[in-house]
């Protein structure tokens, strides 16, 4: 029990000091990623904005490829650090937050959200502590001025994601295997954040879309949701 607690601790303390480092570092460029989506899946579409007009199926489907992608990386990330066993768990968890942090961005993008102002990056660090599992509400911004919701979010993300590392992290302890289980880890580590991260994403996606459904119906107006003509590919 000691020897899990102290475990616990530094992989919280590691996975605090990644995340913070991820969030004042990692930034998907919201012009390039628009381009590459319009590129490798044909989307339709000149801006974000213009994802509410695209086929809801068709956004899953690249959803489930970017979180497809980030898994494979994690998990070769992982394989090459998992190496050092505990000795790698800083750098490790620095280029896992990465990797999570940019399929969040990603994901936020393709369903329609961008993170310019405070109050959005803040959003998206909520969605972020949706993903680790972590319920945090509307309320949690409302009641806290932005600029001090991220760290409070890292905190408790770090906390949560922390507990379930040490219940799968055993073989980590064993350099010999540690390769194996970490790539495996960040694999299935990755997934839960993306697949939790996609689910949050598409919710808000499907509930604006309504809302844009109605406004318009209201006015007279037509939604003019777009057929999908690109791949998805």
């Amino acid at each position: 029990m000691l020897e899990k607690s102290w475990l616990r601790h530094r992989v919280e303390g590691a996975l605090t000091k990644a995340l913070w480092r991820a969030y004042k570092t990692v930034r998907v460029n919201p012009e390039r990623f628009l381009m590459e989506i319009r590129a490798a899946h044909g989307l339709p579409v000149s801006s974000f904005q213009g994802m509410y007009s695209v086929e809801l199926p068709v956004l899953d489907t690249v959803a489930e490829r970017i979180i497809s992608g980030a898994m494979k990386i994690a998990a070769a990330e992982g394989a090459g650090l998992g190496v050092g066993g505990l000795l790698t768990i800083v750098p490790d968890f620095s280029i896992l937050a990465g990797i999570t942090l940019r399929t969040i961005q990603k994901l936020s993008l393709l369903y329609g959200f961008e993170y310019n102002s405070d109050e959005e990056m803040a959003e998206l660090w909520i969605a972020a502590a949706s993903a680790a599992g972590v319920d945090i509400g509307r309320e949690f911004l409302e009641k806290n001025l932005v600029n001090r919701v991220v760290p409070r979010v890292i905190q408790r993300i770090a906390a949560k994601a922390s507990a379930e590392f040490v219940e799968r992290w055993a073989g980590r302890l064993i350099p010999l295997v540690s390769s194996l289980i970490g790539g495996t880890l960040n694999y299935y580590f990755v997934r839960g954040w993306g697949e939790r991260a996609h689910v949050h994403f598409r919710q808000k996606h499907v509930a604006m879309r309504d809302k844009m459904s109605t406004s318009t119906v209201e006015h007279g107006g037509s939604l003019g949701v777009l057929p999908s003509s690109g791949k998805v590919s």
